[in-house]
């Protein structure tokens, strides 16, 4: 404090000896010692000031520097020792002089002794500054010259030496100087020239140029050195290592830019962040303070969390508050000056002659601190902002990983997406607001002292005013905070459904549901849209009521003026207006500034109340050493809930012990607790009571296949390093080999969301690689056999768990009985009980459940002994030859997507493909596309009108009262005082009513348009064909539907209007200044064609970064929602740590994007901030060059007033116009999607089939050629065949054979190439997707269900009566499984109904069809999950129910498809063999029957010998 009270003291006394002196007569005022004197102490002041700044830049700088150099020197500057000897020679001599001064003159003070004795003592503190600096940064670094700024100064300094002396040596023959005056001079001069030599000439030879960490003018070369120094061999930002200088003005961005001009630019070309602006380092050190805060995370509240984040940018916080009080007190000069300035222009000269150019100096100075402070600012608060949101989504992460399952059910995924793609960036968002709230009040101090200065005791009425505007803002503060909570509950509620919807979209579109979940999500938009309407018209008002404060204020305080006599003077008059207009700024932003705290502290409570949500308990499981016990997995007494409030626990009294290498089967019927015992083993389930211990480590197979998106190899190894012979060996053991060749890229195949372009058997195959690849020692398989076919099934049996597992423990959960006897123990499940325990013979006899299970397998063979008695002897004979002839290996749907993958990285390689952005400008359509959406755009001109109407009446207002009040208090005016006030608070009322009319008007326009986005995008993609789906990860879909149209909602219609409004303001702005001197043009072209040039230049580089955060967001939301959905086989393989890390370098790969967009803005700015300070300037001189009396000096101060704020404003225009063209981007990848191609029309009226269509459910299909693009090869080749009504048809076939293909075609989810398929004599490719799809039922292999009750999951579209539903729910036998939940139809079914075991799921798909009642049903794989009891009750309900109907089966357990009438095997899109069971079976060499007897060998054998014969 006491530096910055010298500086001031010392600036103030030089000034005033400037004034002083001009006034000198008959002497020229260069030529005296004084001056020499001030302008020394000026140059010291700059120093101390520059090496201030660059102190607290290092200091606060929040990048890690790597430290000094690697490369050792073996010598330094030239005589370094010697100058750090000699600055703080100087600085000792100088300190001398001074003392010896305030000695010597302490009795008179003259102004030279004054300037005198200030010099002195600034150079006493700059020279031990510099001297310090060079002891303490280039002593020990190995810099071979130093830095280019300090050599420029010291020589200036041997110029004002040498200037001085000179002058001295001139002065003396006139007036006698103190001796000591010429003493200095003499030692001045030497030091310079000493310093001179060795900065200039003394530099050693070979030596590049090094990093210059303090005072730098040009770091190129510092930038090109260590911008390929980084991990990973990658680029780290410049700014790392960037110069002072270049930090000062941005330079370090300009190779960037300039790349950006020559090509477009691509990931690659945006460098690394800084280790500090890194997540990784950041993170640590948020997470470190809030655990000091609240010890666990468990523990945190709102408040812990913001002072969290504050501490841990404490030192940004406190940088940014600084440049703040900076600027701030900066943009007050001028307002403060015009007083003096309009009277300087009136002719009074209270100082000397040239005055009016030490008046443009102040003002220079004073708009040339404020540039540079405002865009450091900025750059500052975004970088906190990138931080700050980086931070809150990795800790959102982490805590999702250890949610419990009931804490899960609390917050589904699709608002855990929300909290990280929102909430987190609000928060971070408010660092644009942290300042604004104290900022206001400092400003209103600054304002209302030179308001009382030129106003007197009127500028009270400033207060009242405004504490009547700040009450008036807090109803609508707390209006705002309700709307805005309400919107993000709506919005949760929205992305929840829609994450749900798009993960079974192929389901939707097979039942023909896809428009009843549109109107579902239409009308959970519709609520948003309620709230959104509300808050948007709130803000308006808000807006208008702190828009219209400042001109309320004017007009009661000059009022006030008229009331109280205090005379208005026009210089006084515009000092306020100017005052004002600073201060407006602040004030029209504060509802904005109270908004962001509304929405930031909601996004706060929301965030602290998910990370509230109770963990996984820690105590679940004992894990002993590795290799400590021959136990591996051992529970005493456990007793397990899902539901802790529940009075039944999940599973009950469970007693387990299992030994190193045993294999420990799991059976049971459906909801019998079979996968709750694997996940209780795991840790997932809480525990009531008992104890759990496990020994080594775990692998698991989950029974609904968890792929991640991205390459087969990544998926197999899952983290771990490739052994390519292990890699070989595991393939081998899971079939993998044949699937691999399919596919051109092999292993290296990318994989589509959820494993979309694999079948659901390979998916599984590729989970019990992964599983077998991480070589642990206990594995859980959850009934991985049921998803493949027989042949598959017995090879996984026994290359997998008998043979590369044979000495590990297993423990798994199978529905097939034929792998039961190969167990060591067998555990019977019922009801969340181990009702039964032993090998297979010692509890065959010894209950009835495991009885009841061996019985009904036994059954289902009975068909096969009857139909062909001799085929298992001849199957043992030929039981090589079936290997290869075999033709039932196909898993499920494999050959649709196989077809698909197989085809299309053919042509275009990946399935998967980079997401599509548009390169180059955003396009003039899509402005006028958004522009004319509502109402065609009639909204448009009244809003410019209003705006229009709006500038004319405040312009005009002031052009009024500078030209009606007199200058000076001795002149008459030309109205009278009520004339005056009568006229003005006309005016300023008209401005008011145009402010509500334009922001009314855009909240209207802004509003329509959102809602017109959003429901035009919304349609194009539930009408899109699956195969968008396939190709598109369901991330970028959300990344649309959430991240960009909630910029559309809030930012888009908002920032289009304010470029307007910037706009007409600007000119406006010139209008004024020309009109008082049109001149100015002359400055104003130039510097409006560089600043379009400029603007121009930048924009490509901006545009296609804002394009690259765009596309970088999605995969963080893909692997968050993968995250999600994988969560517990994350944790069963304990990669944790690998998916946080995977996590943070997502973040990273985003931030890095929007770090360069920030930086490239601020590069911007700056420029233009110069170039309008250029114009400024000009402007200034002019009016100080131009003759008294030209021109009216009110209406010159007038343009002088509005002329502070054109830098301010231009820049602004620019910005603004920068951000629009960022965030319409948002609008551009929306309308993207609502050009997605769309599936044939849902209902074609003149092709309408009747109401009891199909009647006899007969399928024929002529010549049927099936491609998934026109560029791919045909998947079904011509086939034609017939499936007579009322009759079953089972369909086989290998892998790839277009088994699924044939079915999807029938859905017409795929279109025919060529033939058509008949129903009853209809063409279905002429009629709507709707009337088909309505009218064919399909129980798919993976069974789905949707958020919401039972009621809505069995009848979604409301078609039917209670009585209906129930009855269906007898016939599944789940009717009492219902009655025991709370609400019965209307209990809860959670998101994607995970509190229903896989089973349940199949049999409420079964209640569907039921209810449905269709003439054809398709039978996909839809018995893959149940046991065999319940697949012979599925099997007898539906020969039951659709014993008249036409059923087509594709099915794994030959007994479902030996009950058919007809058998058709697909052979690659061919039909290799069609025709009844029972002929196909007489024939010994069909595939059929090779088939048919490879199942009964193993169904036999293993009740025999399987144990024995597999291994």
């Amino acid at each position: 404090m006491q530096f910055v009270e010298s500086s001031k003291s010392g600036m103030t006394t030089l000034f005033s000896h400037y004034y002083s002196s001009f006034m000198y007569p008959g002497t020229d005022f260069l030529l005296k010692p004084v001056f020499v004197r001030g302008l020394s102490a000026s140059l010291h002041l700059v120093l101390l000031l520059v090496m201030f700044i660059s102190w607290l830049c290092k200091k606060f700088k929040v990048v890690n520097s790597e430290g000094p150099s690697q490369r050792l020197m073996e010598t330094r500057c030239l005589y370094l020792k010697q100058t750090v000897i000699c600055c703080l020679g100087v600085s000792l001599f100088s300190l001398v002089l001074c003392l010896l001064n305030y000695c010597w003159y302490r009795n008179g003070w003259s102004i030279e002794e004054l300037v005198t004795l200030l010099d002195l003592a600034l150079k006493t503190l700059a020279w031990g500054a510099v001297s310090v600096y060079l002891r303490t940064q280039l002593f020990n670094s190995g810099e071979p010259k130093y830095p280019c700024l300090l050599i420029v100064w010291w020589g200036l300094y041997l110029f004002t030496s040498s200037c001085g002396l000179v002058i001295d040596v001139l002065y003396r023959k006139h007036v006698n100087l103190p001796v000591h005056y010429f003493v200095s001079d003499v030692v001045s001069v030497v030091m310079g020239l000493f310093f001179c030599y060795v900065g200039l000439i003394g530099k050693n030879e070979g030596l590049g140029a090094l990093k210059e960490p303090l005072l730098i003018v040009d770091s190129n070369a510092s930038n090109e050195a260590e911008s390929n120094k980084s991990k990973g061999g990658e680029t780290v930002t410049p700014y790392s290592n960037a110069g002072f200088f270049s930090i000062l003005t941005f330079s370090w961005m300009a190779p960037l830019i300039s790349l950006g001009n020559k090509k477009t630019l691509d990931l690659e070309d945006v460098p690394q962040l800084a280790p500090g602006d890194s997540v990784v380092g950041a993170f640590t050190n948020f997470r470190n303070k809030l655990e000091a805060e609240c010890g666990t995370i468990n523990g945190v509240t709102t408040t812990k969390i913001a002072k969290a984040l504050i501490s841990s940018a404490w030192k940004e916080i406190l940088l940014t508050a600084f440049l703040e009080i900076m600027n701030i007190v900066a943009s007050y000069v001028g307002p403060y000056l015009i007083y003096t300035f309009v009277q300087y222009l009136n002719g009074r000269r209270d100082f000397s002659q040239n005055e009016g150019y030490v008046l443009v100096s102040m003002f220079s100075a004073a708009k040339l601190v404020e540039c540079l402070t405002q865009e450091h600012i900025c750059f500052r608060v975004q970088q906190i902002e990138i931080r700050i949101q980086s931070v809150l989504v990795t800790m959102i992460y982490n805590k999702e990983m250890t949610l419990s399952c009931q804490s899960k059910q609390v917050h589904t995924s699709g608002e855990i997406i929300n909290l990280m793609a929102i909430d987190a960036q609000r928060i971070g968002s408010f660092s644009w607001s942290m300042h604004e709230t104290w900022t206001v009040l400092v400003q209103v101090a600054i304002a209302s002292s030179i308001l009382y200065k030129n106003l007197g005791l009127a500028s009270i009425a400033v207060y009242v005013v405004g504490i009547l505007a700040l009450l008036a803002n807090f109803p609508l503060g707390s209006l705002q905070k309700k709307f805005q909570g309400k919107i993000m509950e709506s919005k949760d509620r929205r992305m929840k459904a829609t994450s749900e919807i798009l993960s079974n979209m192929q389901i939707l579109k097979l039942q023909g549901w896809e428009m009843k979940f549109l109107s579902k999500i239409m009308e959970l938009r519709k609520t948003e849209a309620g709230w959104l309407k509300k808050f948007l018209y709130t803000s308006a008002i808000s807006s208008f009521v702190f828009s219209g404060a400042s001109t309320f204020v004017l007009v009661v305080t000059f009022g006030a003026c008229m009331l109280m006599g205090i005379p208005l003077e026009s210089g006084r008059i515009l000092s306020a207006i100017a005052t004002f207009g600073v201060l407006q700024g602040s004030i029209s932003n504060f509802p904005g500034t109270i908004s962001m705290i509304v929405q930031t502290k909601v996004s706060l409570d929301r965030i602290a109340s998910f990370l509230r949500l109770d963990d996984l308990q820690s105590d679940v499981i004992e894990r002993l050493p590795r290799g400590s016990s021959d136990t591996t997995i051992e529970i005493i007494d456990g007793n397990f809930s899902w539901d802790l409030s529940s009075s039944n626990p999940t599973l009950k009294d469970i007693n387990l012990e299992v030994k190193q290498g045993m294999r420990v089967a799991i059976c049971g019927t459906i909801g019998s607790g079979k996968s709750s015992l694997l996940s209780c083993i795991l840790g997932e389930v809480p525990k009531i009571s008992g104890t759990v211990k496990l020994c080594g480590t775990k692998a698991y197979v989950a029974q609904s296949p968890w792929i991640q998106s991205g390459k087969i190899e990544e998926n197999i190894l899952f983290g771990k390093e490739m052994e390519r012979e292990k890699y070989e060996r595991v393939l081998e053991a899971c079939s993998l080999k044949k699937d691999l060749e399919i596919l051109s890229f092999g292993d290296q195949t990318v994989i589509g969301e959820r494993g979309i372009n694999l079948s659901g058997g390979q998916k599984q195959r590729v989970q019990i690689a992964r599983a077998l690849y991480q070589d642990a020692d206990i594995y859980l398989f959850d009934d991985p056999f049921s998803a493949v076919d027989a042949h598959t099934g017995s090879h996984l049996f026994k290359e997998c768990l008998l043979g590369l597992l044979s000495s590990k423990t297993v423990v798994y959960v199978t529905h097939q009985v034929e792998f039961l006897p190969a167990a060591d123990l067998i555990l019977v499940m019922k009801e969340g009980r181990i009702t039964q325990a032993g090998k297979y013979n010692d509890i065959l006899n010894s209950g009835t459940d495991f009885m009841e299970l061996v019985g009904a397998h036994k059954k289902a063979l009975l068909a096969l002994d009857s139909t062909e008695a001799g085929l298992v002897s001849r199957s043992i004979s030929t039981s090589k030859e079936i290997g290869n002839v075999v033709v039932v290996q196909k898993q499920e749907n494999e050959d649709t997507q196989n077809a698909k993958v197989d085809d299309k990285v053919l042509s275009k390689g990946q399935v998967v493909q980079e997401e599509e952005r548009e390169k180059g400008k955003v396009g003039f359509s899509v402005y006028w596309k958004y522009i004319t959406m509502v109402y065609g755009g009639t909204l448009v001109p009244f809003i410019l009108l209003a705006q229009v109407l709006f500038q004319l009446l405040q312009i005009g207002s002031n052009y009024w009262i500078a030209w009606a009040t007199p200058v000076s208090q001795g002149m008459k005016p030309d109205v009278g005082s009520s004339t005056l006030m009568i006229v003005y608070v006309s005016l300023a009322i008209g401005s008011s009513f145009c402010i509500l009319v334009r922001t009314m008007l855009v909240a209207t326009a802004g509003f329509m348009a959102a809602n017109q986005l959003f429901n035009k995008m919304h349609l194009c993609i539930f009408r899109s064909p699956m195969s968008f789906f396939d190709a598109t990860l369901s991330g970028r879909i959300l990344n649309r539907v959430s991240t960009d149209q909630s910029a559309v909602d809030l930012s888009v219609p908002f920032l289009v209007g304010a470029f307007a409004f910037s706009t007409i303001q600007l000119f406006g702005i010139i209008a004024v200044m020309s009109q008082v001197a049109w001149q100015v043009f002359i400055i104003f072209i130039p510097v409006s064609a560089t600043c379009i040039w400029y603007q121009k230049y930048y924009i490509p580089s901006a545009r296609e970064l804002a394009r690259l955060v765009g596309v970088c967001k999605a995969p963080v939301i893909q692997h968050f929602a993968e995250t999600i959905s994988g969560s517990t086989t994350i944790r069963s393989f304990d990669e944790e740590s690998r998916f946080r890390d995977t996590n943070m370098k997502l973040m990273d790969a985003y931030s890095r994007p929007r770090f360069t967009i920030a930086s490239a803005m601020e590069w911007l700015c700056l420029r233009l901030d110069m170039l309008s300070f250029i114009a400024f300037l000009f402007l200034l001189v002019f009016l100080i060059s131009i003759p008294e009396g030209v021109i009216n000096p009110g209406i010159a101060g007038l343009a002088v007033a509005y002329g502070l704020n054109l830098n301010m404003l231009q820049a602004r225009v620019i910005l603004i116009l920068c951000q629009m063209e960022n965030k319409i981007i948002s609008v551009e990848r929306i309308l993207q999607y609502t050009c997605i191609p769309s599936e044939p029309p849902l209902v074609i009226k003149e092709n309408q089939p009747n109401h009891s269509w199909p009647s006899n459910g007969e399928v024929d299909i002529r010549d049927l050629q099936v491609r998934y693009a026109p560029h791919m090869p045909l998947v079904l080749q011509g086939i034609t065949c017939t499936f007579p009504g009322g009759m079953k048809t089972g369909i086989v076939g290998r892998t790839g054979s277009g088994k699924s293909t044939l079915t999807q075609a029938l859905f017409r989810i795929v279109e025919p190439a060529a033939g058509q398929i008949m129903i009853d004599g209809i063409n279905i490719s002429l009629i709507g997707l709707h009337d088909l799809r309505s009218r064919l039922s399909i129980i798919p292999q993976d069974p789905t269900m949707f958020e919401g009750t039972v009621r809505s999951n069995l009848d979604p579209l409301e078609e039917y009566a209670d009585e209906q539903i129930w009855e269906v729910l007898e016939k599944c036998q789940l009717g009492d499984e219902v009655r025991k939940r709370e609400g019965k139809l209307d209990s809860t079914v959670s998101e994607n109904g995970e509190n229903w075991s896989v089973g349940q799921r199949q049999l409420i798909c079964l209640g569907r069809v039921l209810l449905k009642k269709s003439k054809i049903l398709v039978l996909d794989e839809a018995t893959a999950s149940v046991d065999t009891a319940t697949d012979t009750l599925i099997q007898q309900i539906l020969r039951q129910h659709f014993f008249n109907c036409t059923v087509i089966t594709i099915a794994h357990r030959i007994t479902s498809v030996l009950d058919s009438d007809m058998v058709l095997l697909l052979n690659n899109g061919f039909i290799e063999e069609y025709d009844s069971p029972t002929r196909l079976l007489e024939n010994k060499s069909s595939s059929f029957s090779q088939l048919v007897a490879e199942y009964t060998m193993r169904s036999n054998s293993s009740f025999e010998k399987l144990s024995d014969d597999l291994i």
